[in-house]
Order: C-alpha cells, then sequence, then structure tokens
C-alpha cells in the first residue's frame, strides 16, 4: 500500500529565514520598490495635474471648478494652439536628422578607416547637457561672434548676412540645427547596433545575384532594422512635438521661437494659470499618443514586405531582388 507523505507546512517566520523565502523576499523588493517609485513620481503627478486642469487656480489660493473651459481656451489662444505650428519646424529637422544618421551609420558599420573616431567625435554632442548646449549656441549665432566670423572668412561681408536669432523667416531653422547637432548622434549610435546584428550571408547572397550597395540597403538593411528606425522616428516625432531647451535657452521664446512648452512654462510659472498649462499638457500627451499610433500604422504599411511572421513577405523581397538582379544584368549587357 503506497502512503503519500505528508509535508509538514513551516511557519511564516521559518518559511521567511529559509532559501526559498528570502528568494521571494528579494523578487517582491525588487518588483515593489520600482513600480512604487513610478506611482508616486509618474503616475500620481500626473493624475494631479489632471485633476488641476479642470480648475481655474494657482500654485497658491482658491481654486474655481471651471470644467472644460481650460481645453477650450487651449484652441481659442493664439500663443497656446498656435505654438504647434513651430513643431513643424522641427519635424523637418528631425527627417533631415534621421536621414542624416542613417546614412552615416550605414558607413561607419563597415570597415572605414578613423572609424570608431568619426564615431566618438558624432556621439559626443548628446553627451553634452542640454542648457550649455543653448548657452554655446546663443553666442554662436549672435551677431558677429562665431558663425558670422567663419561666414566672413568664406568672403561673405557682415552686413549682408542676416541676424540669425531675431530674424523671424531663418530663426526657427537655426534653432532646428541646434537640435540636429546635439541628437543625430545618438540615432546613428543606435542604428549601427542594428545594422551590425544584420546576418553578413545576406550581403553575401545579395552581391551573387547582382545586388548593387543601394539595392542591398532597400531590400536587406532598412527592412531587418525596422523596429530601430521605428524607435527612432517615433522619438524624433516626439521630441519635436515638445522641444524646450534650444528656444527657451538661446532666445526665450521671443521672436517667435516659442513652441508649445515654452508658451505651457510661461502660463504656467510667469502668468501663475496652473489649469489652463495643465489642460495644455494633457492635450500634447493626446496629440503625442495619436501621432505614434499613425507612425505605427505608416510603418506597417511600409515594411509589410518584411514582417517575419508572414511567409509570403520572404517570397516577396526574393522576386523583388530577382527583378533588380535581372535589370543589372540587362544593363551590364548593354555596356
Amino acid at each position: 500500500m503506497n502512503t503519500k507523505a505528508v509535508k509538514k507546512r513551516r511557519p511564516f517566520n521559518v518559511w521567511i529565514k529559509s532559501r526559498d523565502g528570502q528568494k521571494v523576499l528579494v523578487m517582491l523588493s525588487f518588483m515593489i520598490i520600482p513600480l512604487l517609485l513610478l506611482f508616486v513620481f509618474t503616475y500620481l503627478p500626473f493624475g494631479e495635474m489632471f485633476g488641476f486642469s479642470f480648475y481655474k487656480m494657482k500654485y497658491t489660493g482658491t481654486r474655481k471648478f471651471v470644467g472644460w473651459d481650460n481645453y477650450l481656451k487651449v484652441f481659442q489662444r493664439k500663443d497656446c494652439f498656435g505654438a504647434l505650428k513651430l513643431s513643424l519646424y522641427y519635424m523637418l529637422g528631425s527627417i533631415i536628422q534621421l536621414v542624416l544618421a542613417l546614412y552615416l551609420a550605414t558607413v561607419l558599420s563597415f570597415k572605414v578607416k578613423c572609424g570608431k573616431l568619426f564615431k566618438g567625435f558624432m556621439f559626443f554632442p548628446y553627451l553634452i547637457n542640454g542648457i550649455a548646449i543653448g548657452f554655446i549656441f546663443k553666442f554662436f549665432y549672435t551677431r558677429g561672434f562665431v558663425f558670422d566670423t567663419v561666414l566672413q572668412w568664406c568672403g561673405f561681408k557682415l552686413d549682408s548676412l542676416p541676424y540669425w536669432l531675431r530674424d523671424q523667416r531663418i530663426n526657427n531653422f537655426s534653432l532646428v540645427g541646434t537640435s540636429i547637432w546635439r541628437y543625430f548622434g545618438q540615432n546613428m549610435v543606435l542604428f549601427i547596433g542594428a545594422i551590425m546584428s544584420v546576418d553578413s550571408s545576406l550581403y553575401e547572397s545579395a552581391m551573387l545575384d547582382g545586388a548593387n550597395k543601394f539595392q542591398q540597403f532597400i531590400y536587406i538593411i532598412l527592412p531587418s532594422i525596422r523596429t530601430i528606425v521605428m524607435l527612432n522616428v517615433i522619438l524624433s516625432i516626439t521630441g519635436s512635438l515638445s522641444a524646450f531647451e534650444p528656444p527657451y535657452v538661446i532666445t526665450s521664446g521671443a521672436n517667435g521661437t516659442g513652441t508649445y512648452f515654452v508658451v505651457m512654462h510661461n502660463i504656467a510659472h510667469t502668468q501663475q494659470k496652473v489649469g489652463l498649462a495643465s489642460a495644455m499638457a494633457i492635450i500634447l500627451l493626446i496629440i503625442i499618443i495619436i501621432a505614434t499610433i499613425l507612425q505605427k500604422l505608416f510603418f506597417k504599411y511600409v515594411f509589410r514586405d518584411a514582417e517575419d511572421d508572414d511567409p509570403k513577405a520572404g517570397i516577396r523581397r526574393d522576386k523583388k531582388l530577382a527583378r533588380l538582379a535581372k535589370r543589372s544584368a540587362r544593363a551590364a549587357e548593354g555596356r
């Protein structure tokens, strides 16, 4: 007759001192403490801010419940919602930034003389504090200073040069150039890491099929790093919508350079309209969420031939490479 051994249950104070109890305690500590910090410093302040958006209030004093009036004012005031138009400058800059970063990453991913040195130089601006970069470029663009001096060395006269931070036709482009200089190194490093993870046998197969470097980039590299491309685009677009440091430090939002974040900062801290500024922050969050969803749908359509779960995707990609190889062969025969 088989008897089942009954395992005696240990008291809690004995179990918690045992090896199994210590494992559970450590796991719970590493899980609960970060979640608690995240709740206290992120979700709780966000919930408070969402509540503030329904009140007409200052940092001190009485509050007056106004419902959705603050949200309506954001769309009615030119200095609030109109400031989002400046995000188009930064979105254009983010496109240039990503294209430049992807091009340099593709070049530096392969054996290039002094490649590591170039990577370090290009990534270095990202390590500098944003406020420090703002002060650097404030003097860089000041009339008669660094940029104007360099242009005079190239043969330009000072009187013919514009005021880079005062002329409203170009001052936002000047600030966008600052953002490109700072952030393209970060995008480049992410792209390099993704490109170096691509299987080298794919390049060899493509070369045997007659694919040139550009075709290898379009049909091998780009689909293989689509996740990093999506990540960089999402970070760049959301960063464009929330640009703050360059216009705030360099121009203080003057001469038509006040972005949405700069206006929100002035409304919250200078005008003491906390409820209106909170409503602006909530609306910006909604816009960023919508932009992120649209970007994901766009890239899902663009990279539909590169989906790993779709068995037909590889067939379509191979057919394209075969057609390109035939065209290359015909062009070679024609020569």
